[in-house]
């Protein structure tokens, strides 16, 4: 996985607001002051970041589509065959994509079993197998349960669906390369880190697991990943 986000340039005021056009989460705020009070090295980072905070873009369809069609290959890469798929249906739907051939679709430079990971993505969101509009109401374990159901879909990608889709407060991927090293460097001065581990650091991190994953991933990238 590519870390998702550095440490800053010149340290801001957590008062200050978010940058124009962004949605804050409503426990944001709330979030940080709760880290800096409970954590050390949380106290240090997040106020280096008080105009970024976590967004979210898209819809559901879309942004695991392009979740699949990124796998396993560049950022750049992914862009250049997103931009060519998306060209292929009039609109970006599950019922679009169903209906799209299999030639055009590895034409896009999909390889066949992407192509039958979106296929089977547009089948679960076209027949009602997950549900969508009851994700508000359903605990976190059932929404990754009803994605990892999905071909092409495991824990890491539904956990990244829950903090940047649905931005879930409290998702703690243990499974993500830039969560552990940058656990590795904040805390343990870049010695290995077992999950046991980075679980234990994320203790004093309740109930606001993405708010510091978020900083961590800052800690290593300055500029995070889209969703």
């Amino acid at each position: 996985m590519k870390t998702l986000a550095k440490t800053g340039p010149a340290k801001t005021e957590l008062t200050e607001s978010a940058p124009v056009g962004t949605t804050l989460p409503d426990y944001w705020k709330d979030a940080c002051a709760h880290l800096v009070k409970k954590d050390r090295v949380m106290k240090r980072l997040i106020p280096q970041f008080g105009q970024a905070c976590l967004q979210s873009r898209g819809d559901a369809f879309v942004t695991l589509a392009r979740s699949i069609v990124g796998q396993q290959i560049s950022v750049k890469a992914a862009q250049s065959v997103w931009d060519r798929f998306v060209q292929l249906p009039r609109q970006m739907t599950p019922r679009s994509v169903l209906k799209l051939k299999v030639d055009d679709m590895r034409s896009a430079g999909l390889s066949q079993r992407k192509v039958e990971y979106l296929v089977d993505l547009a089948l679960h969101f076209d027949s009602g197998a997950v549900h969508v509009k009851g994700w508000e109401a359903m605990s976190d374990e059932d929404i990754i349960a009803e994605l990892v159901a999905i071909r092409g879909i495991g824990r890491w990608t539904a956990e990244m669906f829950l903090i940047f889709h649905l931005m879930r407060p409290n998702v703690l991927p243990l499974d993500d390369v830039g969560l552990i090293n940058g656990i590795s460097q904040n805390y343990f001065s870049g010695e290995s880190v077992s999950r046991s581990e980075a679980r234990e650091v994320a203790l004093a991190w309740a109930p606001y697991c993405t708010v510091a994953t978020w900083y961590i991933w800052r800690s290593l990238d300055p500029l995070p990943v889209e969703y």
